[in-house]
């Protein structure tokens, strides 16, 4: 699976979001080599790039070139458990078994 982290300049706060990510994956227990996860700004990324796309709620209005089944809204880009609950959701939607 390919996740992107999204922000408006696909610098650090896209770059955390990723890390946040990678970290719940880990905590799951899944096997990381199934997974893949980057970071991008809003402009470069495209429906095929990914699977889902993380980003913050108020950028999800200007992602029209992506699908809303593929869009994963947060509230809090610095909220970690926020992010960890999304992920394991993600998992659980894709019936991707985790710990």
């Amino acid at each position: 699976m390919k996740i992107f982290a999204v922000c408006q300049s696909g610098l650090g706060t896209s770059f955390m979001v990723q890390m946040n990510i990678e970290s719940a994956l880990e905590a799951a227990g899944v096997n990381m080599e199934d997974f893949t996860v980057e970071h991008a700004d809003s402009g470069s990324i495209s429906e095929g790039m990914a699977d889902y796309f993380f980003a913050e709620k108020t950028l999800v209005p200007a992602l029209t070139n992506l699908p809303d089944e593929k869009i994963i809204p947060l509230d809090s880009i610095i909220d970690a458990d926020e992010i960890k609950e999304k992920v394991l959701q993600l998992l659980d939607d894709n019936g991707i078994a985790h710990s």
